[in-house]
């Protein structure tokens, strides 16, 4: 059967896709550069000619249903591979903007201070970084390279993404110097179930290196929840507690002895390695020339902090 007398109009294609990307049928408007009551009309044709809802109006004008979003999710990779064919057939050369999302605390802690590197290395590219704990939607184009830290065992996240391991740094806790660690000496791991912990969103991370250590894990752990891995490494530089860090998080606030590295009075605790940093990006935008430079600026740069990272040969759709 030939599917393409499945094609909507264009037109109502286009408004829908806005509406969904921007969240809302006024900013889809400004963008498309047309009447608000246009857009509206044409994602109610779209809805007529499929015959599905596609937007939760009881929600607000930008919401999509379950399968509006899916639908959403479909036509927009559509509209990109549309694009970027329209671009090489005309010899367009590839944007020089690249839109990096980063995991907050990688993006504070290790990589704004080596940023200007990049920028005197590369003076043509233009770079906007959006640290944010939320992974970007690359099927709506949200980003173009995304780093995240992956912990081991996490499930595969979208399709159509390519993926390289950068470092898989070990964890440690790390407390202020001026720190008084409750109840006397530190004899070994379960000593730390007495002490102020500092956590991020949640309390896996402590969970997993505690269960690394061979502790058994209580249901509940003490200290608070920062959300944040930079914010959690200020609170116990201030001595609020012991944070988790790796080498891209605390190794400046080590070398000024404005953090130490916790270690028992005994036996030394396990190397834990919990999980690893990882750039991804669109099969699509991989070998894009701002991502290919970036990439192996990256790369270049860890290699001179850290172990060397996998070789890029190694790199797979996730």
């Amino acid at each position: 059967m030939d599917r393409r007398k499945f094609l909507p109009p264009f037109a109502a294609l286009r408004a829908f896709e806005a509406v969904g990307r921007l969240r809302g049928v006024r900013k889809a408007a400004e963008t498309l550069m047309v009447d608000h009551a246009i857009v509206s009309r044409h994602v109610r044709a779209l809805e007529a000619w499929t015959g599905v809802t596609l937007l939760d109006r009881s929600r607000g004008a930008g919401m999509l249903t379950e399968q509006g979003a899916a639908y959403h999710t479909r036509i927009t990779a559509a509209f990109a591979e549309i694009a970027n064919a329209t671009a090489d057939l005309m010899h367009v050369p590839d944007t020089r903007l690249l839109r990096l999302w980063c995991v907050p605390g990688f993006a504070s802690r290790w990589l704004m201070p080596r940023l200007d590197r990049f920028h005197k290395r590369h003076p043509d590219i233009e770079l906007e970084v959006r640290p944010s704990d939320r992974p970007p939607d690359f099927a709506a184009d949200e980003a173009d390279v995304d780093i995240r830290y992956v912990r081991d065992g996490s499930p595969a996240r979208q399709d159509r993404i390519r993926r390289i391991e950068l470092a898989r740094p070990a964890v440690y806790p790390v407390i202020s110097p001026s720190f008084p660690l409750g109840g006397g000496r530190l004899f070994g791991p379960l000593d730390l179930l007495r002490a102020p912990l500092l956590h991020e969103e949640g309390d896996g991370e402590w969970r997993a290196w505690l269960a690394a250590q061979g502790v058994t894990v209580p249901s509940q752990l003490p200290g608070v929840r920062l959300w944040h891995a930079h914010v959690c490494i200020d609170a116990a530089r201030q001595g609020q507690g012991v944070a988790l860090g790796n080498d891209f998080l605390v190794a400046a606030e080590l070398d000024t002895g404005a953090l130490r590295r916790l270690e028992p009075a005994e036996a030394a605790f396990r190397p834990a390695i919990l999980g690893s940093y990882a750039l991804m990006a669109r099969e699509d935008r991989w070998s894009a020339d701002p991502v290919a430079k970036f990439r192996r600026w990256l790369r270049a740069a860890i290699r001179n902090d850290m172990p060397p990272a996998p070789d890029e040969a190694g790199a797979h759709a996730d």
